[in-house]
């Protein structure tokens, strides 16, 4: 049976070839390709974001469909589901996530009471029409309250169908990185893809940076036995020591670690530590030949490594590439932003917010155990009310968490349960926003500032964008994974003798 006619104007880049698109880059849970094809007004100057799915879940083509495009037009169709692997979040590559720990879904139950919404889903239904990707709703309904427009893509919903995806994995597939192929595939059965703004292609070059944690947790919330490592050594530089200490004892392949880099310095807005950090990716990016996902290099849209016989002129090249970024990122009023949403999002560290967890729900639950998914409407108003408590607070560090003392009164105590309640809740989705914008990445262009693209050089701040990529929304169900791999971390890094001392130049009572 033909498939029925997508009811909107959201773009068919089947219309395209799948030659057309140039395999980009991928990470944990996407692949990206930028169009490369004749001009056409749609496309151009933008690139395609296609979901994947684990191996394990090709094994049964007809089953993978059952569950996807195949539906029966007679069920809405279930919202798709944002992949939240974290590569960089794990000390070594696992699996992806299993149903019980499935990645969130950014579905409203506004259709059982909005009679707007209830015809919009059951015309979805009948048109067996596949809802746009979480991400796009989550960087309309949050991030774009945030971080300004100017720092991030655009994003836009595109129509695919699975015979021409078929065609472009073939294509793809020899232009992946081995360890890729072997762990996962485009998901045929998408219906919807994103297309987004092409940050990397066309003249000029480009990088991609992840700059991670940006700053030390407030002791407030911290237990005795950790708080001393916590504020004096930052998460990333601790988590490194353990990739390290686990790389040495697996026969797994390394996962590369870019030694040395501290975020605090890129985070600092001190013309030095800057410096510092960008030497530090540019060393690590070396050393690992470009596997490094810490920075990524493009010229032209496509990722270069260094050359293995071009070891000499490294250290100018080394030197122009630190000099182009330095005023760059010192300008730009992104990482100040980041950090600050980072750690006021955070406020509780996971500590804290086991501690307030077990204090509602009892010591022995897993944290975030049988906490729904929080859907659209409910992240707004989570958006609405941070927003407000900033306001009020003035950046003071402060947050959830504050606690509050026994009552006489039944009545008073039935409504401090419930103020604990939604405490508990907005610590839990603050938590989860925080490690969006931990798991980030930047994406600097520069246009064409010299006669040869490959030797960079110095760019105007003005010029250049910084954007914002990467954000997509966080499932409850890995809280309880990230308050393990903290204590595994912390335990770890106890045993080093000289325990690096990380500078937070934008903690309260600092001078930025």
């Amino acid at each position: 049976m033909s498939q029925p006619e997508p009811a909107s104007d959201t773009p068919r880049v089947e219309d395209t070839s799948p030659l057309d698109w140039k395999y980009v880059a991928e990470g944990g849970s996407t692949i990206v390709f930028s169009y490369a094809g004749p001009p056409r007004p749609q496309f151009d100057g933008t690139v395609l974001r296609l979901r994947k799915r684990p191996l394990s879940a090709h094994a049964d083509a007809h089953a993978e469909e059952a569950q996807g495009a195949h539906r029966a037009p007679s069920q809405p169709q279930p919202q798709p589901q944002l992949s939240s692997t974290n590569k960089d979040e794990d000390p070594v590559p696992t699996p992806a996530p299993s149903a019980d720990q499935a990645p969130p879904s950014l579905a409203s139950p506004a259709a059982e009471t909005d009679p707007d919404a209830a015809a919009a889903t059951a015309a979805a239904a009948a048109n067996d029409e596949e809802p746009d990707d979480p991400t796009i709703v989550f960087q309309r309904t949050v991030i774009e309250r945030l971080l300004p427009r100017a720092h991030l893509p655009r994003l836009a919903a595109v129509h695919v169908a699975r015979p021409w995806l078929a065609q472009l994995a073939a294509h793809a597939e020899p232009l992946r990185p081995p360890e890729r192929r072997t762990r996962d595939a485009i998901d045929l059965a998408r219906r919807k893809a994103v297309l987004a703004t092409d940050l990397v292609s066309g003249d000029g070059w480009a990088v991609e940076i992840k700059p991670k944690w940006g700053f030390l947790p407030a002791p407030t919330h911290l237990a005795p036995a950790t708080r001393a490592l916590k504020t004096r050594t930052c998460r990333f530089c601790m988590h490194a020591h353990l990739k390290r200490l686990r790389q040495a004892d697996s026969a797994a392949p390394a996962a590369e670690v870019a030694e040395g880099y501290c975020p605090l310095d890129l985070y600092s807005g001190e013309p030095a530590r800057v410096r510092r950090a960008l030497e530090a990716l540019w060393d690590a990016w070396v050393r690992s030949g470009g596997a490094v996902n810490s920075l990524r290099v493009f010229v032209r849209g496509g990722m270069v490594r260094p050359r293995v016989g071009a070891v000499s002129d490294l250290p100018a090249l080394r030197a122009a590439f630190t000099s182009a970024l330095l005023p760059i990122l010192l300008h730009t009023p992104v990482l100040h932003t980041l950090s600050t949403l980072q750690r006021t999002l955070d406020a509780l560290d996971v500590e804290g917010l086991a501690h307030l967890w077990a204090r509602a729900r009892g010591a022995g639950v897993p944290l975030g155990a049988g906490e729904r998914e929080p859907d659209v409407r409910e992240w707004a108003a989570f958006v609405q009310r941070y927003l407000a408590r900033q306001r009020q607070q003035q950046g003071d560090g402060g947050g959830w968490g504050g606690g509050g003392g026994a009552s006489e009164n039944g009545a008073e105590d039935r409504h401090e349960e419930e103020e604990e309640e939604d405490e508990l809740r907005d610590a839990l989705l603050g938590y989860l926003l925080s490690a969006s914008f931990k798991d980030c990445s930047l994406i600097v262009r520069m246009p064409p500032a010299s006669p040869s693209p490959s030797c960079p050089s110095s760019s105007s701040p003005s010029t250049a964008t910084v954007t914002v990529i990467d954000l997509d929304v966080k499932p409850l169900a890995r809280l309880s994974k990230w308050a393990q791999l903290d204590a595994e971390i912390v335990h770890a890094y106890r045993a080093v003798r000289e325990p690096r001392a990380c500078v937070d130049a934008r903690a309260a009572g600092r001078a930025c």
